[in-house]
């Protein structure tokens, strides 16, 4: 699923207004851009902004190639300490669901946080997509 890079967290004006100017516009998009560690200096660069930016931009990019995961389950990802399609591939549904329960019980997030069936398919779709990005 391809997201607006207005909908990445960490997405600012000034960086959408940059990538925009490069023609990214969608995760899709950014994700071909920030592939390799040299293609993220570069976009970094041209967006007058830090290559770890691009790659903490360009991590949520992956994930959400992962059906069912958008922005708030991102972000819920991200908080229980997944941010990228790699670490999602290597965690337990069990474990990552009461890590999930109790952030979203403190910070509320979503009104219906992913199942275990949920948890259980993202995880395996993150063991069989294709390398997105190179570290």
């Amino acid at each position: 699923m391809s997201l607006s890079i207005t909908e990445l967290k960490g997405s600012t004006d000034a960086l959408i207004d940059a990538l925009k100017g490069q023609g990214i516009t969608n995760s899709e998009a950014l994700l071909e851009a920030s592939r390799t560690p040299t293609d993220r200096k570069k976009l970094a660069a041209l967006a007058n902004t830090e290559a770890s930016v691009i790659l903490d931009l360009a991590n949520r990019a992956d994930l959400a190639r992962i059906t069912g995961i958008g922005g708030v389950y991102s972000d819920l990802l991200e908080e229980a300490g997944v941010d990228t399609v790699k670490e999602l591939a290597r965690r337990s549904a069990e474990n990552l669901l009461v890590k999930i329960t109790e952030i979203n019980s403190t910070k509320e997030l979503t009104l219906r946080p992913p199942s275990l069936e949920q948890l259980a398919d993202f995880i395996e779709q993150a063991k069989t997509l294709p390398t997105g990005l190179e570290y």
